[in-house]
């Protein structure tokens, strides 16, 4: 258990200690959320008075996103690649200790990144309705879906392929997943590849949880739970150590 708390303890402070870990995970979703909602650059959906109300929810699955698969894929993906990954395994630590490690490092991170959102939400004018018990099981399954994916990445790819790969994916992601600009407003098909993604599916169930405003549909729950299930599994099929 001492094991356990030190690497939880090592795992958050790399985290912290990383400037570029910093800024997608905290840096990114705080400047989104205070320059649109500032300047009225986007439009405000339907049924929102303010920008802030509907990007408070989306950002905060951005921050979920970040988290979940950047940090911890980027970071996994560059230990696996210097042997820190095999030698951690090899002590008493233990893989199964050290992958718990890893997600209570990222569950830590997800509460930092809520109270620093959600007060900067709030101080912009945000009031939160509607169901706000439902953003738990949508953060559950947003983080072991984003999670999965990171894994996999850094479980299969070289550690500087990994990072390029992560990022972009990040990127698509973020423009695809109606946390910015509602899906509705996208291409008709690029809204139908959009829908079938964890981040829209994500952003859905979140801003629907956050708003009376929005309704979270059935499909976005079956997607998000789709690939929380299927990430992970296919990550610890594919997770290479070495």
């Amino acid at each position: 258990m001492n094991a356990y708390r030190m690497q939880v303890r090592t795992e958050l402070m790399l985290s912290l200690r990383q400037g570029e870990q910093l800024l997608v995970s905290i840096g990114i979703p705080l400047l989104i959320l205070v320059f649109f909602s500032l300047t009225g650059v986007l439009p405000i959906p339907e049924g929102f008075a303010r920008a802030v109300d509907f990007l408070a929810p989306g950002v905060l699955a951005l921050a979920i996103m970040s988290s979940a698969m950047v940090s911890l894929g980027i970071g996994t993906g560059f230990e696996r690649q210097y042997g820190v990954l095999k030698r951690l395994g090899a002590t008493p630590l233990g893989r199964g200790r050290l992958v718990a490690a890893k997600i209570s490092m990222v569950l830590v991170l997800e509460l930092i990144q809520v109270v620093v959102l959600v007060t900067a939400a709030l101080a912009l004018g945000w009031r939160p309705s509607g169901s706000v018990t439902a953003t738990l099981p949508a953060f559950v399954l947003g983080t072991a879906a984003f999670a999965g994916l990171g894994l996999l990445l850094a479980g299969t790819l070289g550690g500087t392929v990994n990072l390029a790969a992560t990022n972009g994916l990040y990127l698509l992601l973020l423009l695809l997943g109606g946390m910015v600009v509602p899906v509705d407003r996208l291409p008709s098909g690029v809204r139908a590849i959009a829908e079938v993604l964890p981040a829209a599916a994500l952003s859905e169930t979140v801003l629907g949880a956050f708003s009376a405003a929005a309704t979270a549909s059935t499909k976005a729950w079956a997607v998000l739970a789709a690939w929380a299930i299927a990430m992970p599994l296919v990550a610890a099929r594919s997770f290479r150590w070495e």
